[in-house]
């Protein structure tokens, strides 16, 4: 499984780096330690399955010369820079019925998720984005909007596989916005989310 992450990074992070931004380039486009430990803690709450479903996304859409990681950010403008969006939309791919459908179950799910993380950690949460798209706003992307963006990108095999594996961790009262927000503080040192809750009080 750590194989596969490392690999799936490498790909992303080579995409990254190709990103055009309206304003110039990134300052996240030169931290390569931030982007790793934020893409693998995602991928660390997923399957192995799905991780391999969305690597093959990746490397179909470079064979094609596209580039997922710029359409993921271009689809995001569609809430948060619409002007902008209507002059670049019919250069991005037209995801179907079926893809729009199952982008907006795995989003309603883990906006449920991100708003129950909220309670239990709002400090923590409190440093990220807002959660719901109503927030959208020119230089303000909710993690709602952001989701749809990147899942938007992937396949409808994907996408299933993705279902799937949001309904199993519903079934077994899994949280999985929780399983990637602790595997995101544990990279960062701390040994829990209640410690790194507790620093982040202590720094307020």
């Amino acid at each position: 499984m750590e194989g596969m992450i490392k690999s799936v990074v490498t790909i992303e992070w080579a995409l990254f780096d190709k990103v055009q931004n309206c304003g110039g380039r990134a300052a996240c486009q030169d931290d390569a330690k931030t982007f790793s430990i934020m893409r693998a803690s995602q991928f660390r709450a997923w399957s192995l399955e799905l991780l391999e479903s969305y690597k093959e996304d990746l490397l179909y859409a470079q064979a094609q010369g596209r580039n997922p990681l710029c359409e993921k950010y271009a689809y995001m403008m569609e809430r948060t820079s619409p002007d902008e969006y209507q002059q670049i939309k019919d250069a991005l791919p037209v995801p179907s019925l079926e893809a729009l459908f199952l982008a907006d179950l795995i989003c309603a799910t883990h906006v449920a998720w991100q708003e129950e993380l909220a309670k239990r950690y709002p400090r923590l949460t409190g440093q990220g984005r807002p959660i719901r798209r109503e927030a959208d706003a020119p230089g303000v992307t909710s993690f709602e909007t952001y989701l749809r963006g990147e899942l938007l990108t992937y396949s409808v095999e994907t996408l299933r596989l993705y279902v799937a594996f949001v309904e199993k961790g519903q079934k077994e009262k899994i949280n999985l916005c929780e399983q990637v927000l602790r595997n995101t503080v544990l990279r960062y040192g701390y040994p829990d989310l209640e410690a790194a809750e507790e620093h982040q009080a202590k720094r307020n």
